[in-house]
């Protein structure tokens, strides 16, 4: 199976026996997918696939056993890339054989001195397609993964954020302006709702607490924490679920509302998939009379889709970068 991904096409071009180590956060891949090693992602979506192949698959606070070496995609996130590598001192053994690979353009070489701070030797072994490959030995450090997290206040809530959630430490700009928009309807108690893309759980919390029956799911692994600490920190009930947006729920499970801060960005790339699907099928998610209310960039190309879905829609709010839309299932 050739690679198709550069970071995937460099190690593909290594005289290297990597039969059992982890792949930890790699893009989606044929040439891993179908080939040797376990796969340690955040990605939920990345897991399923890897899983309905029958291939060995695991989440960052799952047990991750002892390989015999492991290869860190370097994310475009440093913040991230810093937990990877304090998670993986801590969680493997000493002497543990580690490869770091990723663009050049995505800061990869930033892990140089990442792994310096850590007091771990590494040299570079091979660069091409634009991307470099580093190697090194973990090694014991002080520092706990733990410490990554943060807690901050924001619209009246204890928030919990780690570095690989949207809008990591800070209340985003967007969600403050659909909160405005759930702050004009009064009556959420009772009603049944589902956040899509739930983040650090801030729209879960906000309407745990003011009584809704409330659903979250994210593709994150670490999105799927943090909600769950931020629901825990402010004394509110809620199931978060790590879901490629409806993929995890019961087909038979509808909603009185959706909301959602949905993302548009796939790393570095706009990916409007996960936008075009909270949309689309979400008439098939919600009850007669349910609503799915979302806030999006004004640039972004939603009213389409939701005419296509729904055969209109409303413009709730809008202050030039952003906009927040309703529409109804009759």
């Amino acid at each position: 199976m050739t690679a198709e991904t550069p970071v995937c096409q460099l190690l593909a071009r290594q005289d290297h026996d990597y039969r059992d180590w982890l792949w930890v956060a790699p893009p989606r891949d044929a040439w891993l997918e179908s080939g040797s090693g376990r796969l340690l992602s955040a990605d939920h979506g990345v897991l399923a696939a890897w899983r309905a192949q029958g291939r060995p698959a695991c989440g960052p606070f799952d047990a991750w056993g002892e390989p015999p070496g492991a290869v860190l995609f370097w994310p475009k996130s440093h913040a991230l890339g810093e937990w990877w590598l304090l998670a993986l001192c801590q969680q493997l053994p000493a002497g543990t054989p580690l490869q770091v690979v990723g663009e050049n353009n995505g800061g990869v070489k930033r892990a140089l001195k990442v792994l310096a701070a850590l007091g771990l030797g590494c040299r570079k072994r091979d660069s091409a397609r634009r991307c470099t490959l580093f190697e090194t030995r973990l090694g014991a450090v002080s520092l706990d993964p733990e410490l990554a997290w943060q807690r901050f206040e924001a619209a009246g809530l204890t928030l919990v954020s780690h570095p690989g959630v949207f809008g990591h430490g800070k209340l985003d700009d967007g969600t403050r302006l659909l909160l405005e928009v759930l702050e004009r309807q009064p009556d959420w108690a009772g009603q049944r709702v589902l956040d899509v893309g739930c983040g650090d759980g801030i729209l879960s919390a906000w309407l745990a607490s003011r009584g809704a029956a409330v659903r979250a799911v994210d593709i994150s692994a670490f999105a799927v924490e943090a909600a769950r600490r931020t629901l825990a920190a402010n004394q509110q009930i809620g199931e978060v679920i790590g879901s490629d947006v409806y993929a995890a729920l019961p087909a038979e499970v509808c909603f009185d509302a959706i909301v959602s801060n949905p993302p548009f960005h796939q790393e570095r790339d706009i990916d409007y998939g996960p936008a075009a699907r909270l949309i689309g099928e979400a008439p098939a998610r919600l009850t007669a009379g349910g609503s799915l209310t979302l806030v999006a960039n004004a640039f972004l190309p939603y009213p389409a889709l939701l005419e296509r879905a729904f055969g209109g829609f409303e413009i709730l709010a809008d202050d030039r970068r952003f906009r927040v839309y309703r529409a109804s299932k009759g």
